[in-house]
């Protein structure tokens, strides 16, 4: 391998550097003050509100009579008031006898009482108010169009400097937005949210439906840049990814983790090279399998440089395979009477990306929502680990005959975009107050959101069916079929022995 000297100029040519440096950008903005508007998406119809309402009834009842019962008459006025809205199915009447019910909880002197209506009022309230007129108001869409203009410009730079025809990414960029837009539109309604259908799968589907039936044309191509974006949103991830939390929530998420991924990555990949994969091509399946889904991929992608075709194969399967077991999975935890800190530690560790533990964990429970999402964030703290060892590992593996890779090998190989993520974490877990990082999570949640939903829709439009089928003939998926299957059952087995009581006490949350 030859001696290579640094090319200083990929710190401003190479989509990992530049995506560092937008992605310290819009967190330094952030920091010191931008304010940019969430987009709203959530919305609920009139029909899906009193499904909701029925199902809270039975609440309602309980804490009315309870109110009667403690001689709190101005708390059950109001719950028996919200019944009558309620089975009236006036949506409007329901949030105007809100506002009367908060006031009453706060006046009320049973502090059990008031814990007990907070959730319901927040709940409800948060329902009643998700209109469709709100998504469409002038406001809303005002707010995604100042994000569409922001973007636009910082990735037009970064484009620039790739040498990307500018005229053709200009013109391709506002496009890719849009369909996030739409994705995150359809992702947001209150029946689609309850089954855990997030915004990836739209943008995914919507993106292979253009490609596959349509075709994508020359100037939306020159704007689909998975990689730049995904790298951009992963950066800005860091900053979500504390340490602190990760402790506090136990020992026990990351003694999981660590199992899992060890014995899950070295599984798929020995069974991958059985059934004749390449070791690249099996490096970056058993890394979205055993870490974290499609983040995890890309990583270990740039650290074994492998071919975007393949990066495009696995990001596609982890997405679709991701859809049943969201639905099966809490079917299971619930219909089996499982433990629900097991089931929690059980999601977290099987399912791939953080958005679809949250929606399959809230179809269990609380506490099986809680204990899934520990368990993902400490797996997700292991990518930048995770591919600093694939970089050395590959840089050896590659080596000539002989000859013994240096420092600057291994740097060359590890992708940059990981730094910036784990400098955003160590930076938001050890020198940023609590205070800081509270108040401006909110808005680098939603920021990292979109460059996520730009990424997906762009693996979309740049998976074919017919290039996926003749890869590998069928055995990359199997592959990852097999390796998957293993990793349920697996991660089941740990899950039973560290959250069951049966290794360690039983976390109490």
């Amino acid at each position: 391998m030859a001696n290579k000297g640094i090319d200083w100029s990929s710190l401003w040519k190479k989509d990992e550097w530049l995506a560092v440096w937008i992605g310290f950008l819009i967190i330094i903005l952030t920091l010191t003050g931008l304010k940019l508007t969430s987009v709203k998406f959530k919305w609920t119809t009139d029909g899906e509100f009193a499904s909701f309402m029925a199902e809270k009834m039975p609440m309602v009842e309980r804490l009315a009579k309870e109110a009667g019962q403690k001689g709190e008459q101005a708390l059950q006025e109001q719950m028996v008031a919200l019944k009558a809205a309620a089975e009236a199915q006036n949506r409007k009447a329901v949030g105007e006898v809100l506002k009367k019910l908060d006031e009453a909880a706060k006046k009320a002197k049973d502090e059990g009482l008031k814990k007990k209506v907070a959730p319901l009022v927040r709940s409800v309230r948060g329902e009643a108010g998700n209109l469709l007129d709100k998504v469409f108001a002038g406001e809303n869409i005002l707010a995604g169009f100042y994000i569409l203009i922001f973007y636009l410009v910082l990735a037009t730079i970064g484009a620039k400097a790739m040498r990307i025809e500018i005229g053709k990414f200009i013109g391709g960029f506002p496009v890719i937005f849009i369909i996030a837009f739409i994705a995150q539109f359809l992702a947001g309604n209150y029946t689609i949210l309850y089954y855990g259908l997030e915004y990836v799968l739209w943008c995914l589907f919507i993106g292979l439906v253009i490609s596959n039936v349509f075709g994508v044309p020359a100037w939306l191509m020159a704007a689909a840049k998975t990689e730049y974006y995904i790298k951009t949103g992963l950066v800005i991830l860091g900053s979500g990814i504390l340490f602190g939390e990760i402790i506090q929530a136990g020992g026990y998420g990351i003694i999981q983790g660590l199992l899992v991924v060890g014995v899950v990555w070295y599984a798929c990949y020995w069974f991958a090279r059985k059934l004749k994969v390449d070791e690249e091509f099996s490096a970056i399946l058993a890394s979205g399998v055993s870490i974290c889904g499609v983040s995890a991929a890309i990583a270990t992608a740039g650290a074994v440089k492998g071919d975007p075709k393949k990066l495009s194969y696995v990001t596609s399967i982890i997405l679709v395979c991701a859809v049943p077991l969201m639905v099966i999975m809490p079917w299971i935890i619930k219909g089996t009477g499982m433990d629900h800190m097991v089931g929690g530690a059980w999601l977290g560790g099987t399912l791939d990306t953080s958005g679809s533990v949250v929606a399959a964990g809230a179809l269990v429970s609380e506490s099986a929502m809680k204990i899934g999402v520990i368990v993902k964030m400490s797996q997700n703290v292991l990518i930048g680990f995770a591919a600093f060892i694939l970089a050395i590992v590959w840089t050896f593996k590659k080596a000539a005959p002989g000859e013994r890779p240096g420092a600057i090998e291994i740097w060359f190989r590890f992708p940059k975009f990981v730094l910036g993520f784990m400098i955003a974490s160590l930076i938001f877990s050890f020198y940023l107050e609590p205070k800081t990082v509270d108040a401006v999570k909110g808005q680098l949640t939603h920021l990292r959101t979109w460059w996520f939903a730009m990424a997906f829709t762009c693996i979309g439009l740049e998976t074919r069916f017919v290039d996926l089928f003749k890869m590998g003939g069928g055995r990359p998926a199997a592959a990852f079929l097999g390796a998957q299957l293993f990793n349920i059952f697996w991660t089941l087995l740990l899950a039973y022995l560290i959250f069951g009581g049966v290794l360690f006490p039983a976390p109490k949350f």
